[in-house]
């Protein structure tokens, strides 16, 4: 749906907080991995390439705090910790996979954008 400018900026003080908490860094990326199926914070590590543990650890608790993720200690030996997307993460599912397949298709673009700005900076 769009909107305004108007309507934009009358929602800005509503809306900055939520893009704020589901845009950071690396929480699209873990949500997008948690969609697929639970998993253990070293399988989120491993697949998160360039990922600090403190960074890993902060985003999975801002998701947590969000209510976008369930943080489960399961009592199997040894004990372990399993993230999981609740029903309102995965609400976002959706949206996501739009904007992943969008930076897919328009990789290549923003690169020769970028090249394009590069090269009239360097001149």
């Amino acid at each position: 749906m769009p909107y305004t400018e108007e309507q934009v900026v009358e929602t800005i003080p509503v809306v900055r907080p939520v893009l704020e908490q589901i845009a950071h860094r690396w929480s699209i990326l873990v949500l997008t991995f948690l969609c697929e199926e639970p998993k253990r914070f070293n399988a989120l590590k491993r697949r998160l390439d360039g990922i600090t543990q403190k960074a890993l650890t902060e985003t999975l608790r801002r998701l947590e705090r969000n209510g976008l993720i369930a943080r489960n200690v399961t009592t199997t030996s040894p004990i372990a910790v399993v993230y999981s997307v609740t029903p309102l993460g995965r609400t976002l599912q959706e949206p996501f996979l739009s904007l992943y397949d969008w930076a897919l298709d328009h990789q290549g673009d923003l690169r020769e954008a970028q090249a394009r700005f590069d090269r009239r900076a360097a001149e």
